[in-house]
């Protein structure tokens, strides 16, 4: 990989991992165009990879939001595991009988769990299924499947028309302290989809968060939320293996890839949030089934091959 290659798929994964349009589909098209010479699993590393810079564009710009819900999750969680100790203890004495005399409980757990504690448990539960379908699929996604142009031009028409049906029948007003378990479930379900290149994770996620009823801003925070337990396993596993699978004098370009993702990254994050507080996802829906339309009619045509 060269320097200038490196900055082209710093700038694609940027751009494309947080809006709805597919970052691995714009990334293989980019490799095809600048002629990345790499094959399918080296190809699958490099994402990987420079995925990791826009996972650290969303710790910068949710630092505050990452901070308050990982204190809250220890703090409350420490709180109940010493009021159990307590109440065992009082299990054994009269503060038990006292407190049962009064028609009190003795076991309150749900009101230690503050909103952000809550949103911690979500975002553990909504990352289980990718999680999960990942490993048992990881030959399969590392693969020619993922890289065929078919599936991806595909995938690019279903998303868009299901991101359209989500946009028509979502009552779009449910918001971040209403998230709860039917949230992650769904949320963390769709993020599956995400495996199948040309589906986009973001797409995929902002799609259950609108079937749901979540609002466009809250779907797309709780995205790019759950999206970092599912990129820094999935970046740091692949970051392992592409010590050994790309080729030597990778590390430089690797490194300005994903530097520049993590950049624009950010950019693109501040921009998707804004523009949905006003706007739907019309113009993402529109963009899809543009290019998707088109690589299906030059496939049909033989005008491009489903593999390099």
């Amino acid at each position: 990989m060269t320097l200038l290659q490196a900055v082209i798929l710093g700038i694609v994964q940027g751009l494309t991992e947080f809006i709805p349009v597919s970052s691995t589909a714009h990334l293989i098209f980019a490799s095809r165009l600048t002629e990345l010479a790499l094959n399918a699993e080296q190809t699958t590393a490099t994402i990987a990879v420079i995925q990791l810079g826009t996972l650290i564009a969303v710790f910068v710009y949710f630092a505050r939001d990452i901070w308050a819900i990982s204190a809250a999750f220890l703090r409350d969680h420490w709180a109940l595991l010493l009021r159990r100790r307590r109440d065992g203890a009082m299990a054994h004495g009269t503060g038990a009988r006292d407190t049962m005399a009064r028609g009190e409980s003795s076991h309150a757990p749900a009101r230690l769990l503050s909103d952000e504690a809550r949103l911690g448990w979500l975002i553990v539960i909504g990352s289980i299924p990718i999680s999960v379908i990942g490993l048992l699929f990881k030959k399969q996604i590392e693969g020619t499947f993922t890289k065929n142009l078919w599936v991806i031009a595909t995938m690019l028409v279903v998303m868009a028309l299901l991101l359209l049906v989500a946009e028509k029948v979502g009552r779009r007003e449910r918001t971040m302290t209403h998230l709860g378990l039917r949230d992650a479930l769904a949320v963390g379900f769709a993020q599956v989809l995400s495996l199948i290149p040309g589906t986009s994770r973001s797409g995929a996620t902002i799609m259950g968060g609108l079937f749901v009823g979540e609002t466009r801003e809250t779907a797309a925070r709780f995205s790019f939320l759950l999206s970092i337990p599912a990129i820094t396993a999935s970046g740091l596993l692949q970051l392992k293996e592409a010590v050994v699978k790309l080729p030597a004098g990778s590390a430089l370009p690797l490194i300005i890839a994903t530097v520049v993702a993590g950049v624009v990254g950010y950019a693109s994050i501040w921009l998707l949030l804004r523009f949905l507080r006003t706007h739907s996802t019309g113009i993402f829906i529109g963009y899809r089934l543009v290019v998707g339309g088109a690589l299906l009619a030059l496939l049909a045509a033989g005008w491009l091959q489903p593999l390099n």
